[in-house]
């Protein structure tokens, strides 16, 4: 386990499990929003939905995942940083964080998503 997962599970009182630890670790490795599929694919363990959902719940409770809903009607998840917003392309569906300075907006700002073409489909 890493230190910056040690440090995440010290600082938010939580307990330590296997289940929880591997989630965190893909989340910390791929540095992009990631679905339900996805992360259960990059994780060293098996576990079923209902835990995998118990345990994202818990971790947006206390700050340590954010999540956003896209256009495949999925939810996706990060390790929380700053708010920051979100790049969606139409056409091949890929996410990307963006970095936008968001300092300003007033009020708790959950997500932002912007939706467009990518570099890569508009050519």
């Amino acid at each position: 386990m890493s230190e910056q997962i040690k440090t995440l599970f010290q600082e938010h009182d939580i307990k330590f499990t296997a289940a929880r630890s591997s989630i965190l670790e893909v989340l910390k490795e791929t540095h992009h929003p990631m679905n339900y599929e996805q992360i259960k694919e990059k994780m060293n363990i098996t576990m079923d939905k209902a835990t995998f959902y118990r345990n994202i719940a818990k971790f947006e409770e206390l700050g340590m995942v954010h999540k956003f809903e896209a256009d495949d009607r999925k939810w996706y998840f990060e390790l929380s940083s700053t708010t920051h917003a979100h790049f969606i392309c139409e056409h091949c569906h890929q996410i990307t964080c963006m970095n936008v300075d968001l300092g300003n907006v007033e009020g708790d700002v959950k997500s932002i998503v912007l939706k467009g073409t990518c570099k890569e489909c508009r050519t």
